[in-house]
């Protein structure tokens, strides 16, 4: 027998909604679920597999698969609250196809009066929401948004004359002086979950393989899906985050949260996260402190994206523009070596080689990257943004954008143009006994500790003993960095020249 509709509390002013999940993989913390449940008396919940962003992905893509995997825990998760309240029949509602047709297609079936979904900033989103705001309109459903994916959003911190933050350290401050724990208080759903409905018959999660893609090597890889996942990663973690400041830049030691990919799908609510690292970092600890503020850069990046948007295919300094990256057969060559991690440079091909058998990219290694990407290799910084987008686990446009802006010094940031980062010094100091470029650049393992981070230098003796001829089992440089340097300094000049 299935359970009679719940009574109508004060302030449940609808009969029927819909929440939309987006990039918020969950049934805990979650903004719009929230206020779904406290407004209707029937609450259903969806995800689309959209296929105007899906259709352009290869068909083995880690991503889709951790989103696939997440969706049997959220589901899991709406199925043990509606239990909870005596509900059977509860669950997520997958559809594939464009959310456009999808959304008002499903709230038109369910004869809902609202959807109810979470802020997404990126402009895709935006104009997709736009679209599907209009689809609903003309049949009479509202479109309901909220704050959900950071802590502080759009204009929420703002410079005393009222503008956007380009400088991060200011920001920063502006963010900690704003904050206070109503900004980390978690959205109840228990008390409201009576609200949620079975879902129509014959509704099932679809396979990977129904919705045209393949397994990946991602279960191999350590990385723990769904929201059960991130809890699994965030109580590793705090036992290590009060050492977060000592082992955050060592690419070979376990020192990162690696929880970008879940805030990236919204599995662990950013407010949890937040709420963790402020409360130790108020008890004393460096550590998270620190993290902390990894976690502000991502709000701040977010509201650069917000205020200008531009930023996606334009420097964020406009004199950027002018800079002329190398271009041409040879750079297209450069660029295919460096994807390919064979620069001749380890750590740089290390890196690479981890990014393209993961997914995954060590934050100081991006760093690193992106700079011998523009500033060894004169190549423009958006080729290897979009490299990136297609290949990271946890690619956030705002993010992307925002670090290969910072490497390219076309960003918000204060730092002089003629930051170039030195990817030997980069190596010596973050991998020093090569412990990293040995997992990833296998060919290079028996070299010695101060040989393995410049093999070039090496005597022949050496090279030898290693069972290493350059150009054939490792390549040599493809540029020499002093030279590189020179170059970028040169080109960087006008810049200089427009201010």
């Amino acid at each position: 027998m299935k359970p009679s509709p719940p009574e109508r509390r004060p302030g449940r002013e609808l009969d029927r909604a819909l929440v939309w999940l987006r990039r918020d993989l969950r049934a805990d913390d979650h903004a719009a679920l929230h206020h779904a449940l406290r407004a209707a008396r029937q609450v259903w919940c969806c995800f689309v597999f959209d296929s105007t962003i899906l259709d352009a992905l290869p068909r083995a893509d880690r991503r889709v698969e951790f989103i696939r995997d997440s969706l049997v825990g959220v589901d899991a998760e709406l199925r043990a609250l509606a239990a909870s309240h005596g509900i059977e029949g509860a669950g997520l509602i997958v559809r594939h196809g464009a959310a456009a047709d999808e959304i008002p297609r499903l709230a038109a079936a369910l004869r809902a009066q609202a959807v109810y979904a979470n802020h997404d900033d990126e402009p895709a989103a935006l104009a997709r929401d736009t679209r599907v705001r209009g689809r609903l309109a003309d049949i009479g459903v509202a479109l309901h948004t909220s704050k959900d994916h950071v802590v502080f959003e759009r204009s929420e911190v703002l410079t005393m004359s009222g503008g956007a933050f380009s400088v991060f350290t200011p920001y920063k401050n502006a963010w900690l002086k704003k904050l206070d724990p109503f900004y980390l208080k978690a959205y109840p759903l228990a008390h409201h979950a009576d609200a949620l409905a079975p879902r129509p018959a014959g509704e099932t999660l679809p396979t990977l393989e129904s919705i045209g893609f393949q397994r990946t090597n991602l279960h191999t890889l350590r990385l723990p899906s769904g929201p059960a996942g991130a809890q699994e990663l965030l109580d590793d973690f705090l036992g290590r985050i009060d050492r977060y400041h000592d082992t955050r830049d060592f690419p070979a030691v376990k020192g990162p949260s690696y929880l970008s990919t879940h805030l990236r799908f919204g599995t662990v609510s950013i407010r949890r996260l937040a709420r963790e690292a402020f409360q130790r970092f108020i008890a004393g600890s460096r550590g998270a402190e620190v993290w902390l503020s990894e976690l502000i850069w991502r709000d701040f990046y977010h509201q650069v994206l917000h205020h200008h948007p531009r930023v996606v295919e334009h420097a964020f300094k406009p004199e950027y523009d002018r800079i002329a990256w190398e271009h041409g057969k040879h750079a297209d060559a450069l660029f295919a070596a460096w994807c390919e991690g064979r620069t001749g440079y380890p750590l740089v091909d290390a890196a690479m080689h981890q990014l393209n058998q993961t997914g995954y990219m060590h934050n100081r290694l991006r760093m690193v990257v992106a700079s011998f990407l523009t500033k060894d290799l004169g190549l423009d910084w958006r080729r290897g943004e979009a490299y990136f987008a297609l290949h990271l686990n946890d690619f956030d446009l705002a993010a992307n954008n925002g670090g290969w802006q910072w490497a390219a010094s076309s960003g918000c940031d204060a730092q002089p143009y003629f930051r170039i980062f030195n990817p030997v010094s980069q190596s010596e100091k973050f991998d020093p006994d090569g412990r990293f470029i040995r997992r990833y650049v296998p060919a290079l393992a028996a070299l010695p500790d101060k040989l393995i981070h410049a093999p070039w230098l090496a005597r022949p003796v050496d090279l030898a003993a290693a069972n290493v001829e350059l150009g054939r089992d490792y390549p040599a440089p493809l540029v020499a960095h002093e030279v590189a340097r020179a170059k970028t300094l040169e080109r960087y000049a006008v810049v200089k020249a427009a201010r």
